[in-house]
């Protein structure tokens, strides 16, 4: 079992950065993929980015290809989600989670963190 600690969330103008970090802990964290998620007020959980347990491989959700990336520190057990131009509807609470996969769906994460917030004001 891995334990998620997300952080670096806050309130952003449109057009800047934020980057938010995820440290795991209790196991093994080279064995997992890992995926970033983020949830607005009222919707459900959307697919943001993936990164392979090696770090080879990633995926993005359409809306924030070409301004999001994602990245991992195996040294420090940690995963970073650089967001770049962001917007306001980016807002959201941003969920960490580890699985066997680079995978979109909610379904294939086993583990969660409980969650950093990022707003983006117009």
């Amino acid at each position: 079992q891995v334990t998620l600690v997300e952080s670096g969330g806050g309130l952003v103008q449109a057009g800047g950065s934020l980057r938010l970090a995820c440290i795991a802990s209790g196991s093994t964290f080279n064995a997992y993929a890992m995926g970033w998620f983020r949830q607005a007020p009222g919707s459900q959980r959307e697919f943001v980015a993936a990164i392979s347990w090696g770090g080879d491989s990633t995926a993005y959700g359409d809306s924030v290809k070409g301004r999001f990336t994602i990245s991992r520190n195996s040294a420090e057990n940690t995963v970073y989600l650089q967001m770049n131009s962001l917007k306001p509807e980016d807002r959201g609470g941003y969920y960490c989670g580890s699985g066997a996969g680079v995978r979109d769906g909610l379904e294939y994460y086993d583990e969660w963190g409980q969650g950093t917030q990022g707003t983006v004001a117009a």
